[in-house]
């Protein structure tokens, strides 16, 4: 009977990709991804640093058994850890995982030097007058005169968006990219529900609401209840 691999190595344009069984036992694990890596090594060219990404499967590991992992591979002369993928997460990851796709509901005006936060998406039901700023970890959805500051995706989610029913802030923020006071073009005609974004020149611009449909389509989220 031909003996089941516990370690799978795969070599990519980027690197190596190491594919780790998540049945059998962490010691066992550890012991033929030496003896693998210790192969490998020998027939690779020394100058070149290669990246190594571990794909564990349905396998918990713990802060120390990533760094048993890390330390294994490290010690091998030319390969370098990205990164450690695993299918389980953590009650912690869980938690906030949740809180970022949470959505916070306010309604209230947002007056000079007043401030409004939320983890995850806010949506406000009021305006935001001049010197006023609302903050949020995702998206933010205004259903009033945005006419202060608004920063989306504050913890470095780039994919985060801004709309309001008006939209004449005195400065925009998603991630760490930053527009101020957008211009409203030649037109005074009032133009209603727009949005800002991140491009893939990543600078932030301001549009149809409409455009989200096929820019953003994961804001579909909500729909059926999900």
């Amino acid at each position: 009977m031909k003996k089941r691999q516990n370690v799978t190595i795969k070599g990519t344009k980027e690197g190596l990709v190491l594919h780790l069984d998540d049945t059998c036992s962490f010691q066992e694990l550890k012991k033929e991804l030496d003896e693998k890596l210790s192969a490998n090594s020998r027939m690779q060219d020394e100058r070149n640093l290669l990246s190594v990404k571990v794909n564990v499967g349905n396998r918990y590991l713990t802060l120390e058994q990533r760094e048993e992992l890390k330390d294994l591979i490290r010690q091998k002369k030319n390969f370098e850890v990205d990164d450690i993928v695993s299918n389980v997460m953590t009650m912690e990851e869980a938690h906030q995982l949740k809180t970022e796709h949470e959505v916070t509901t306010v309604s209230k005006i947002i007056r000079s030097g007043q401030v409004l936060e939320a983890p995850g998406d806010l949506l406000l039901i009021g305006d935001v007058n001049p010197g006023g700023t609302v903050i949020a970890g995702g998206n933010i959805f205004i259903m009033g005169s945005l006419k202060g500051v608004a920063h989306a995706g504050c913890y470095g989610n780039e994919e985060a968006v801004i709309a309001a029913s008006s939209m004449k802030p005195s400065q925009l923020r998603i991630s760490d990219q930053i527009n101020r006071a957008p211009d409203q073009g030649q037109s005074n005609e009032p133009r209603e529900m727009e949005c800002a974004y991140i491009n893939e020149d990543r600078k932030i611009i301001v549009d149809r609401l409409q455009v989200l449909v096929h820019l953003r389509p994961n804001l579909n989220r909500f729909e059926g209840g999900l």
